[in-house]
């Protein structure tokens, strides 16, 4: 078969019911992405004789005498498209991983289609922009395309200042990623974008039941199918016991997982793997295993979990595996007040409110799936390339698991096609690992979306009940808040989002008597994890729709409620401590500006209609959030920064880039401090090979730990540079003025070779001249966010329209504003799909009833409007530059938001996420009449 692919000639014979999109991977077009293999993600895209079409889902037989035209066949790095340049200008991608399809999809539009385009792009998901941005590129991209064409055919000039050029990208600046061109044209490689001989494939075996126990398995009909090189079952493989998620210290969360196990609790959880020389032999060859499972019985509420005569699922597990009481299966709980009896302070209370909130499991739904692939190098190390937010203590856990030591195991990641949390865990690396190990051979597993959804982690769905004591003019008398989380199978990240939930949340207001009673327990449900807000988003929205509920009663205006009863700058922060956290510290405060600006936006408005006629009600809602910015127990961060004698600086980071924007911020800060411009700065990020260490990009860490790092490092290395050249120079240091290529010494010029070879011995490294720099995350500041919404409830059918979206943040100095901004709208953008659409279904069997983008609702660019983002005036103490954290906070107070603005609409309160129309449509039903 020939055909053409970017106008070459490709002669390939396709396979029995191959997709177009892995026979263009298989030749070489790493550009065309695999989101979903279903047709509803559109990272795939691709255009057949000029249309754009799925190639997932695009027959490879079909390819024959046609041509194909991927993203990197529209423009090159030197030579961009005008959509292409358009989503480079615009920030048009945060992760990048969908920007593909996005870039290949809008190539085609013409301007008069521009109205209509949510509909048109309805094919193609973003997970991390809220599509703002992408719509703008898109627009503005075609419009100049159509310019361009309309002149005669002319080239589209250039923008007049090229991304990474600029010689102020200093902080402050919207300075554009350095891989900017490379996302937009496909050529930034992401995990699986390598091409190494001799891979072999590794396929799972999944359970089909909740809760069993192996009591044989029978591998030898895959061991003798041709093809098969290795067959893993918990029969050959380490019973250390560990667990799935990462943190800087490993005892955080319970160690109740092995690789493989006997007994299986969560339908889809591993029973073996089988590694073969590709995909088709081992997927049969797991077909050919014989398993005879000893079925068990499940447990799948986490009210009936613990009690008495429930399923244990851990029975051998105890406090020195950080579980509390696994015989009501029970890993922590926390059962603490301040300021005395909370029951007797309610009673005293002139007004008191109730309510129990519950929240639903919520996939990261991240376009780029788990994956690693593993090799041995020429020394015989074990390399594992992988989608991780955490490279170093992924590395660190494999040793500890395969009994390593750390200088024999490399981690790095290339470009993460998203995170959000998900990928703070090892849920590829160790099967890939021993597979390497036992094979000496590369070692590929690609997680498919199905696996995504049934093998990976989920939010934690919390079921929270606060009640709150209040006087008459509204100041708080008492707090009363119970959690119940469910943490699953296992037990990852379950203890740091219960407490980290009922953290922030609560101490965000002074009242002089606080109770909090939590508890997390196990299920034979799917595992939950590290998701966006970690565990805050859950209990914020109880907090902040009983504060609403008593602005209600009270007939207080929800923003002066807050105002009365929040925090002032050096109020202590209490949530059921006596004392306030000697790490938390309050480095700038704004949330009183982010109070008045999102206040002030919504009484300005936005011009946007409520929808004609009589069903629909209009209402208003706002919610608060506190977070601190950077994960407790500390958040590690040791980098370097080098010069070169051609005056190029290459950066260390351990931190990985995906979509959060650090790989952008961290040369802004290197240029500021050096005075060079971003294009001469190469760097090194998450790969341990590269830098000293890193916790990792989680708790949004990449600037107020990494940066700040980073900040020491580049100071320190340029005091070293222009006391060295004072030396040589014999000038005072003031006489010298650092420049791009050389120091200024009293105007004489010195070279950064002289400065190097003089240097004192502790700053060289062969031609190089390095600094180092240390942040270990001592001290924590604060960030603040308000969200506000304006919505429309048609009281006929329960849809919801957001007529308005506000969010107001705290963010310290910004560092980049367009990067930030989209940081907001990416957040807000997500919590609305889990507020209104996205809802993981567990069947009765405990299987997940939907695990499939046509089946879960992930927001499209017709689902999401346009966020207006205010960034307060603060200068925060602890970051760099002033900086503060804002990637994972904007997603914290939608949900309360929203179902205050619900609640105001149609004078009832839904309780229940998702705020979806058919939960709206039956709260509307309520036999004690019409809505108000």
């Amino acid at each position: 078969m020939r055909f053409q692919v970017n106008g070459r000639g490709v002669d390939a014979e396709p396979r029995a019911g191959q997709c177009l999109r892995t026979l263009l991977r298989e030749n070489g077009r790493v550009e065309v992405k695999k989101g979903c293999d279903a047709g509803d993600c559109g990272a795939c895209s691709v255009l057949v004789d000029g249309l754009p079409v799925h190639s997932c889902i695009y027959p490879a037989q079909r390819i024959e005498g046609r041509a194909v035209t991927t993203v990197s066949g529209l423009g090159t790095v030197d030579d961009l498209h005008p959509v292409q340049q358009s989503f480079v200008d615009n920030f048009g991608f945060q992760c990048g991983f969908c920007t593909a399809g996005m870039v290949v999809t809008g190539s085609t539009l013409e301007p008069g289609q521009l109205e209509d385009l949510p509909r048109l792009m309805k094919g193609n998901l973003c997970r991390c922009t809220g599509y703002r941005s992408v719509r703008q590129s898109i627009e503005d991209g075609v419009r100049r395309h159509h310019d361009c064409a309309s002149a005669g055919g002319r080239p589209c000039p250039a923008p007049s200042v090229e991304p990474g050029a600029d010689p102020d990208a200093s902080v402050g600046r919207s300075v554009h990623p350095p891989a900017a061109k490379r996302v937009v044209t496909g050529t930034e490689p992401y995990t699986f974008d390598i091409s190494m001989a001799g891979t072999l494939i590794l396929r799972v075996l999944p359970s089909p039941h909740a809760h069993a126990r192996i009591r044989r398995i029978d591998v030898s009909a895959a061991v003798d199918l041709d093809g098969v090189v290795l067959v893993l079952t918990h029969e050959n493989s380490p019973t250390f016991r560990f667990s799935t998620a990462r943190h800087e210290n490993r005892i955080d969360d319970p160690d109740d997982t092995r690789i493989l196990d006997d007994v299986l609790r969560f339908t889809g959880q591993r029973v073996a793997a089988v590694v073969a020389v590709n995909a088709t032999i081992a997927e049969e060859a797991c077909r050919r295993i014989l398993v005879d499972y000893e079925v068990l019985p499940a447990v799948f509420d986490p009210e009936q979990a613990r009690t008495a005569g429930a399923p244990v699922l851990h029975p051998g597990l105890t406090g020195a595996d950080r579980v509390l009481d696994a015989s009501r299966n029970l890993i922590a709980a926390v059962h603490e007040g301040i300021g005395g009896d909370v029951d007797s302070a309610l009673a005293a209370s002139e007004v008191t409110v109730s309510g129990t909130w519950r929240t639903q499991r919520v996939s990261h739904a991240q376009l780029e799936t788990h994956g690693a692939i593993g090799h041995l190098d020429d020394r015989g190390r074990l390399v594992i390339r992988t989608s991780t937010q955490v490279p170093f203590l992924v590395r660190d856990e494999l040793c500890l698991i395969l009994g390593l030591e750390p200088d024999m195991v490399r981690v790095y990641s290339a470009r993460v096609g998203g995170g959000f949390g998900g990928k703070q865990e090892i849920l590829t690396e160790d099967l890939v690992a021993l597979a390497v190990l036992r094979t000496g051979k590369p070692v590929a597993y690609e997680m498919s979306r199905y696996e995504e959804f049934t093998r990976t982690t989920v939010r934690h769905p919390f079921r929270t009940r606060v009640e709150l004591g209040a006087g008459r003019k509204g100041a708080l008398t008492a707090i009363k808040v119970e959690v119940l989380s469910d943490t699953g199978a296992y037990g990852n990240h379950s203890i740091g989002v219960m407490f980290h939930g009922c953290a922030e949340s609560i101490s965000l207001y002074n009242c002089p008597v606080k109770r909090v009673d939590a508890e997390v327990v196990y299920t034979n449900n799917v595992p939950s994890g590290a998701f966006r807000g970690y565990g805050l988003g859950q209990v914020i929205l109880a907090i902040e729709s009983a504060l609403d509920e008593l602005a209600v009663e009270l007939d207080i205006d929800p923003f002066e409620l807050r105002r009365i009863n929040a925090v002032k700058d050096g109020d202590p922060l209490l949530v059921f401590h006596p004392e306030q956290d000697a790490d938390l510290a309050y480095g700038s405060y704004g949330l009183d500006q982010c109070l008045d600006l999102a206040q002030d936006a919504l009484r300005r408005g936005n011009g946007v209609e409520c929808p004609a006629g009589e069903e629909w009600r209009v209402g208003e809602g706002m919610a608060a959030a506190l977070i601190a910015t950077m994960a407790p127990g500390g958040h590690i961060s040791k980098t370097t920064v080098r010069l070169k004698p051609d005056g190029r600086y290459l950066i260390g980071v351990g931190t990985a880039e995906f979509g959060n924007g650090t790989t952008t911020v961290h040369t802004q800060i290197v240029s500021t401090v050096l005075g060079t411009a971003v294009d001469r700065i190469d760097m090194i990020n998450s790969d341990t090979d590269g830098a000293e260490y890193d916790t990792g990009a989680f708790a949004s860490s990449g600037t107020t730990v990494a940066g700040k790092a980073l900040h020491v490092a580049a100071t320190s290395l340029r005091s070293v540079i222009l006391t060295t050249a004072a030396a040589l120079a014999r000038v005072p240091v003031s006489s010298c003025v650092l420049e791009a290529d050389q120091v200024l010494a009293d105007g004489r010029p010195v070279t950064f070779a002289a400065i190097i070879g003089a240097a004192p011995v502790a700053f060289r490294d062969g031609d190089s001249l390095v600094a180092r720099g240390n942040e270990f995350g001592d001290l924590r500041s604060l960030s603040f966010n308000v969200q506000a919404f304006r919505v429309a409830v048609d009281v006929r059918t329960g849809e919801v329209r957001i007529l308005q979206s506000v969010q107001a943040v705290d963010a310290g100095r910004v560092l980049n504003p367009e990067q930030c901004r989209g940081q907001v709208e990416g957040g807000t953008a997500q919590a609305i799909g889990s507020s209104l659409y996205e809802e993981v279904h567990i069947e009765a069997d405990g299987s997940v009833g939907n695990p499939v983008f046509r089946t879960y609702r992930v927001p499209q660019m017709a689902d999401i409007p346009v966020t207006e983002v205010y960034f307060a005036d603060t200068v925060d103490t602890l970051g760099p530059f002033g900086a503060k954290s804002m990637s994972e906070s904007p997603y914290n107070p939608v949900a309360p938001a929203l179902g205050n603005a619900i609640r105001r609409a149609v004078g009832r309160r839904p309780y229940a996420t998702p705020f979806s129309r058919d939960r709206v449509w039956r709260l509307l039903q309520d036999e004690d009449g019409p809505p108000a």
